[in-house]
């Protein structure tokens, strides 16, 4: 297992003339975010200095050779490892460490910062680093911050970060107008090495993750079974397909659909730049990739409901590693009306795209009459409850995670259903209860607070409120509210004010908080999308990439938070994470460091949590513990608390480092906004 030693982040690179080479080259949870969190009561942070002035280089005169040397590629300036559009910011953070694992990691910035074509060795930018907030210590990274603005530098090309007074460099990064297609690419192939029941070739999987379909043998997925009558034949139904939903096996009909959602609107919202090249089994029909992704998971959808249009909740699978190795049965749960209504939405949705597409109109009114269907079922049925893993309901063992919600997000679904039900055929009945009801959404609850913890219902909200047939005054309150709640403290006013000196400011950081930051990120480019607000699409735009590029190393771990990402320029990818399959102590997936392949490109991991700790008993209760509480994550500042690790029970890692189906689809929806 990663240690997370300090050492591990002190690299060697060799500064040879035209090159900079690295020395060593690289070779459940599951489900979405908590549904709300604290309103924050903080007041806005001070005032901060100007930027300092910076200067790109135009002439020969700050054009230098530099000279063969040996420096120190750590993380005392960190940058987005994949690298950044042209005409967008561009800041890199320069860190001194105050408290955390790496407290006694103490630097000092020189006085100028240089920006170096890594090919030809010109500096192209020179300027002075500007200490963050007067060199106040920031409590959520443990860390001092200086910050280098080279948004001057536009021309395309590889470069680097230098601080010769200090030693160190940053990793290369690319200043390019396509810098994150191949990232995307990577991070929409993972739902294909989610899939369940289908064989993983070595020519599309790579060789390392050729794998045979997974649970497909006797009383598994194609002959899965109510929970509740495991010996009873007559329940067997064909629950095969759809994705895994995180690093656990299980298939949980809720969340399923508001991935659908999510990945829908990525694909909606920019339907130009998804390729067919992503090397997935229907690569090069007439669809573009991301959307055959979507209709293998929409395939899935379809197999959980009834004929009345409910929809059965979840379906629990065995598990192993390979996938394919997992021979234990198949059982699933009843129907209830949470999943019903998510599910109503999705197939809503994709109704609408599938039905605009040539070749695809009759898939499409098939999904329309099964999201009405879904619909009046829900109606009739409004509190048909089910909770798997739950001793009350007699389900222990069923699933992981809890798929069931409250009464709240029971409305959120059929909020956003309504919305899309509407937009699909236009019906009163759907507009009238969205014009009753979406009042009762938090947006407005809450006097107009925006909650990146809440993405899915107010990305429905905005969605009817740009609807040529929607009500006026409904539309225009929601519009005002998002507006207003976006200039509050936790958003424009915290990014404006630089209140998080990595420039990715989170209110709270919770279990996922990756995904969160992805959400908040789209919430800003929400507003340019939507044209909401007084600032210009650009600014709005800007400050949505600052939360790109704290998930691709602009914070305080240096860290790339996709998986061994090496060969698309990550110098500090994640190495390991909790995934059934590439589990600990596996000789060929555990790690990209210390196995034969570990796992594949592309997965988000859940990211940083303050409230991780070890299983309540440790170290006695069990040799798994060790002696001492991982720390990180353990007791470290919020921004801090994380570590490469994929220890199960009793560690627990998972939430931590998990991967899950909702992370990957918030983070997807958020990148795509930066491909053109």
């Amino acid at each position: 297992m990663n240690t997370g030693d300090t050492t591990n982040k002190r690299r060697k690179f060799l500064l040879a003339t035209g090159a900079l080479i690295p020395m060593g080259l690289i070779g459940c949870g599951g489900g979405s975010a908590p549904s709300s969190a604290p309103v924050s009561a903080a007041a806005p942070p001070p005032p901060i200095p100007p930027a300092s002035s910076g200067s790109q280089a135009g002439s020969r005169a700050l054009a230098k050779s530099l000279p063969a040397s040996t420096m120190t590629l750590g993380p005392a300036i960190v940058v987005d490892q994949f690298g950044y559009l042209p005409a967008h910011d561009k800041i890199a953070v320069v860190r001194n460490p105050q408290t955390g694992f790496d407290a006694a990691d103490s630097f000092a910035p020189g006085a100028v910062y240089e920006v170096v074509n890594a090919v030809t060795n010109v500096v192209v930018f020179s300027g002075a680093p500007l200490a963050w907030n007067g060199g106040a210590t920031d409590a959520t990274s443990g860390d001092q911050a200086w910050h280098v603005d080279f948004s001057t530098v536009t021309a395309p090309g590889q470069y680097f970060i230098r601080d010769t007074q200090g030693n160190v460099t940053s990793p290369a990064f690319r200043i390019a107008a396509d810098v994150y297609k191949p990232v995307l690419r990577a991070a929409v192939r993972y739902f294909y090495y989610q899939r369940a029941g289908i064989a993983k070739t070595a020519a599309l999987a790579g060789a390392g993750w050729a794998d045979a379909a997974s649970h497909l043998g006797p009383l598994q997925d194609k002959h899965a079974r109510l929970f509740s009558a495991p010996g009873d034949a007559s329940t067997e139904r064909d629950v095969s397909g759809g994705w895994y939903d995180a690093g656990d096996y299980n298939k949980y009909t809720r969340w399923h659909a508001g991935y659908l959602i999510d990945l829908l609107h990525a694909f909606a919202d920019n339907p130009g730049i998804w390729g067919k090249d992503y090397n997935i089994p229907e690569s090069g029909n007439q669809h573009p990739d991301l959307l055959d992704e979507i209709k293998w998971g929409m395939d899935w959808l379809i197999k959980m409901q009834e004929a009345s249009g409910a929809m059965l909740s979840i379906a629990g699978l065995a598990h192993a590693s390979p996938p394919s190795a997992a021979t234990g049965r198949t059982l699933y749960g009843p129907p209830n009306t949470s999943a019903t209504l998510a599910a109503a939405g999705a197939f809503a949705l994709g109704a609408k795209v599938f039905g605009a597409r040539a070749g695809l109109s009759s898939y499409g009114a098939g999904l329309k009459a099964r999201a009405e269907r879904a619909w009046n079922w829900a109606v009739a049925n409004p509190n048909v409850l089910f909770k798997n893993n739950d001793a009350e309901y007699n389900s222990q063992g069923l699933g992981a995670g809890q798929q069931e919600t409250d009464d709240y997000g029971r409305l959120g679904h059929k909020l956003a259903a309504a919305v899309y039900l509407y937009q699909l055929t236009g019906k009163a009945v759907y507009n009238n209860f969205f014009n009753a009801q979406y009042r009762n959404a938090h947006l407005f609850v809450w006097y107009n607070y925006a909650s990146p913890f809440e993405g899915a219902l107010q990305q429905a909200l905005l969605h009817y409120a740009s609807l040529s047939t929607a009500t006026p005054a409904t539309a225009a309150a929601i519009r005002t509210a998002f507006a207003t709640g976006m200039n509050g403290t936790d958003h424009w006013t915290a990014m404006s004010g630089k209140t998080d000196p990595y420039l990715a400011h989170l209110q709270v950081y919770t279990w996922g908080s990756n995904a969160i930051k992805s959400h908040e990120g789209t919430m800003f480019a929400a507003l340019a999308h939507y044209g909401l607000g007084t600032r210009p699409a650009a600014a709005n735009m800007n400050a949505a990439s600052h939360y790109i590029h704290y998930l691709h190393g602009v914070n305080p771990l240096g860290k790339v938070y996709l998986s061994n990402m090496g060969t698309l320029g990550a110098e500090n990818s994640v190495d390991q994470f909790y995934h059934t399959w590439f589990a600990h102590g596996s000789a060929k997936w555990d790690s990209v460091k210390d196995s034969t392949f570990g796992p594949p490109p592309g997965f988000l991991v859940g990211g940083p949590y303050p409230s991780y700790n070890w299983e309540n008993g440790c170290p006695g209760l069990h040799p798994g513990c060790g002696t001492a509480v991982p720390a990180p994550p353990f007791g470290q500042p919020p921004q801090k608390s994380y570590l490469d690790f994929n220890d199960s029970w009793p560690l627990n890692s998972w939430s931590v480092t998990e991967n899950a189906n909702g992370y990957q689809s918030a983070y997807i929806r958020l990148l795509s906004r930066f491909v053109s």
